[in-house]
């Protein structure tokens, strides 16, 4: 609740008596009230105050990723382009975000309001990847990059009614996972990663089409994208895959492509899995009773310990008992993060084009701290740039 202090500029004088004032004493009362009015009223914020919804990136500009036209093309302000964003830099969207995903050069935004858009996109978009805009100039065209925050129109059913939960964002694909009406899919299908047929010479660029995934047995709570690969999380703890799977990052044996959504087996087969992970082509999930499971590329050794090849093409649990609990995992394209149910966090990292956000392109090979001004609620990684959903302090 906000409440107002009057600033008092010059300081009173406390008399050693009391004594009631003179006929000229009141008229200097009513002088001072006067000037009183006048001096500045400061607000300060109260236990209940509102706090402001905000979000800072960081990172590669160039591709429009950041959302920031001036960074790619100068505005003519006095405002140069900017190839790298060291630090983090509010982004001014309208909008209340409630989901973030980074891809390869674009992202993608969302929110769980009633209005009919619902999704925005923002960055490179050759392959559709963030949906069809429509060009000014020549409205049978579309835009291949998106420079600021713009609609991603959603072929649904009961737009008032339906929320998006999700996006996820692949190299040149992303995810779309709503409450009442499933989970959607655009850009790149070349390895069935959108879980469709895959079309032989088929043209992405400037493609209209956004798909909707049912081929599943139970409600999808979770969709994560890999490079050119989809994972899939149920309510029932189930996984399934699709894509590109010649480093075992579906999941599914030595099947290279898997164009349609497939449950997985393996060390997962009946474990109730609450989260998956995958970037890159190395693949994470936590069971509800704290265990660790892995599967694709291990080129950098992220499951080197179960196997001493670059590939795991089933899922295997990782016998990681000296990090105690697993409540959450993240994959990076070459790193690996864990954090256990007593909040100690294992990880290591590289710092490509800034996307750190330390204010220097030094890679940093332990935790540190990123100064962003609010308390920052969710985090999206890209393979160079990073957005940051924050609560203001005040």
């Amino acid at each position: 609740m906000a409440f107002s202090l009057l600033k008092i500029l010059k300081p009173w004088k406390v008399p050693a008596r009391l004594r009631l004032p003179s006929s000229r004493s009141k008229a200097r009362l009513v002088g001072d009230s006067r000037a009183q009015d006048e001096l500045p009223v400061f607000k300060y914020v109260g236990e209940r105050a509102r706090r402001k919804d905000r979000i800072f990136v960081w990172g590669f500009s160039y591709t429009g990723a950041l959302g920031i036209p001036s960074f790619v093309v100068p505005d003519g302000k006095g405002k140069r382009r900017r190839r790298q964003q060291v630090t983090p830099y509010r982004l001014d969207v309208d909008e209340k975000i409630s989901s973030a995903a980074c891809g390869y050069g674009f992202t993608l935004l969302s929110s769980k309001t009633s209005d009919i858009t619902k999704v925005w996109g923002m960055g490179l978009n050759k392959d559709s990847q963030i949906g069809f805009h429509r060009s000014r100039r020549d409205r049978t065209r579309g835009y291949e990059y998106i420079l600021e925050p713009s609609p991603v129109p959603l072929p649904l059913d009961r737009p008032q009614e339906t929320r998006v939960l999700q996006v996820s964002c692949g190299r040149a694909h992303s995810l779309i996972l709503t409450d009442k009406e499933g989970v959607f899919s655009m850009g790149n299908n070349s390895y069935g990663q959108c879980g469709r047929k895959v079309v032989e010479g088929e043209v992405y660029s400037e493609s209209q089409l956004i798909h909707r995934i049912e081929e599943f047995g139970d409600s999808v709570v979770q969709v994560v994208c890999g490079q050119d690969h989809s994972l899939f999380r149920t309510e029932k703890g189930e996984v399934y895959a699709c894509g590109w799977g010649a480093d075992g990052q579906t999941g599914l044996g030595h099947y290279n492509i898997a164009s349609f959504p497939t449950k997985l087996s393996g060390d997962i087969a009946g474990v109730n899995i609450i989260q998956v992970a995958t970037y890159g082509d190395c693949c994470l999930a936590v069971s509800d009773e704290g265990d660790l499971f892995g599967w694709g590329n291990s080129e950098y050794l992220q499951l080197a310990s179960v196997t001493e090849f670059t590939q795991v093409n089933i899922p295997r649990r990782l016998p990681f008992t000296e990090v105690g609990k697993v409540k959450q995992a993240v994959c990076g394209g070459t790193n690996s993060a864990l954090l256990n149910d007593q909040g100690e966090l294992f990880v290591w990292g590289k710092n490509l084009r800034g996307c750190l956000g330390i204010g220097t392109n030094d890679d940093q090979y332990f935790p540190w701290r990123v100064t962003v001004p609010g308390h920052v609620i969710d985090v999206a990684c890209g393979v160079d740039h990073t957005v940051a959903l924050v609560k203001s302090f005040i």
